[in-house]
């Protein structure tokens, strides 16, 4: 069994509030999970205006597929208008 640990810092330019960079993040983790079936959730930087820190795991029996996983919601979040990848990191267990 393999676990795969992605944390993401993202940047969230023009939002104005707390409640509006909340329902931006609410849409995004809650679109990843049900796309790639993965635990995600906001793990930092809640109550800084235009920055998030979300991580997502995912537990796989192959660790290249557990990768995959991973490699596709990178580029998914890379794909979302709303937001930009500051910085990522991924682990392994």
């Amino acid at each position: 069994m393999v676990t795969v640990v992605l944390k993401v810092r993202l940047d969230i330019p023009g939002v104005t509030s707390l409640k509006e960079k909340r329902r931006i993040l609410k849409s995004l983790l809650t679109r990843l999970g049900n796309n790639f079936n993965i635990s995600i959730a906001e793990v930092g930087d809640n109550d800084v205006l235009r920055r998030a820190t979300i991580a997502a795991a995912v537990v796989s029996n192959s660790g290249a597929h557990g990768d995959e996983v991973i490699a596709k919601v990178v580029n998914r979040i890379e794909a979302s208008p709303d937001v930009l990848i500051a910085d990522y990191s991924t682990e392994s267990y």
